[in-house]
């Protein structure tokens, strides 16, 4: 399968889990009788078993004899999915039961169980009035990857963030010639040199950004910034030596005060805002 199909495949698993959640997160029942159970990759099937029994168990002694009822149904109904698993799925397991209550206001059992599209590290077991789907919804928020240069007069740092996690996939630092006082020949040599220097800088990190961002000749994030003080980020961008695959991947460049760890805390702060237009024009793409 070429990439670009089982990025299309991806991509529709990504909508059909959208459209779920949407689903699942606008449900709503009476009392407590909606169980979401999320079991983490190589969970021991026997175990949530056992804890489904002891709930269904204590269930028994709710007061109202409506919910009673309810509960323990959604309970039983839980445990005839969990049975139908001889051993959690690679990605985990995912279970919802219950009674919910439709928009004409009529009661209807729903039952989903389905392995996720991607590991889900999240034990989960709540007896509610609505379906708990933050975890699912989380997955989702992890799929774009975006990468970050960040430039400065010291240094280069090469990050990414995937979700809610940031990674440091790079850095380096750089002795550059500050600019020179005095006039006359020497004047110019160290301009000369300076500029050389700069050149040099640029040049690296224009590699080290393939390195970085280009698997398998195909850019591996969904989008670039560029972060700096001063014109680094700008030379960077004009330059000729900076890969064209990376180029029109760029989706903004911002200036920041620092250089380093610190810079790129703060790149990722000024960049929210493109970084979910660049999310819902690839979801709007999707539907359309």
């Amino acid at each position: 399968m070429s990439a670009n199909a089982s990025s299309v495949d991806e991509n529709v698993e990504l909508w059909k889990m959208k459209k779920l959640i949407k689903g699942l997160e606008a449900a709503r029942g009476n009392g407590t009788s909606m169980i979401s159970l999320i079991l983490p990759p190589k969970s021991q099937i026997p175990q949530f078993t056992a804890m489904l029994a002891t709930e269904h168990g204590a269930a028994s002694n709710i007061k109202s004899r409506v919910n009673r009822l309810s509960v323990m149904a959604a309970i039983a109904s839980a445990q005839q999915r969990l049975k139908l698993y001889t051993r959690t799925p690679t990605n985990g397991l995912v279970i919802y039961c219950g009674t919910v209550v439709t928009d004409e206001g009529k009661e209807k059992k729903v039952n989903f169980d389905f392995e996720p599209f991607k590991p889900i590290n999240t034990t989960l077991y709540m007896c509610d009035n609505k379906f708990h789907v933050e975890a699912l919804a989380e997955l989702l928020e992890t799929d774009s990857r975006f990468g970050f240069i960040v430039m400065d007069g010291s240094g280069c740092l090469f990050g990414a963030i995937c979700g809610n996690s940031r990674e440091i996939l790079h850095q380096f630092s750089v002795d550059l010639p500050k600019k020179h006082g005095r006039g006359g020949q020497s004047a110019q040599r160290f301009g000369r040199i300076r500029e050389e220097k700069r050149h040099h800088y640029v040049r690296k990190v224009a590699e080290t950004a393939v390195q970085m961002f280009i698997n398998d000749n195909k850019v591996n994030v969904s989008g670039l910034i560029l972060a700096g003080s001063a014109e680094f980020k700008n030379d960077l961008f004009k330059s000729d030596l900076f890969d064209p695959r990376l180029f029109s991947t760029v989706i903004k460049t911002v200036d920041v005060s620092y250089g380093g760890e610190n810079g790129f805390d703060q790149a990722i702060n000024l960049s929210q805002e493109a970084l979910a237009n660049v999310k819902f024009v690839q979801e709007k793409k999707l539907i359309d």
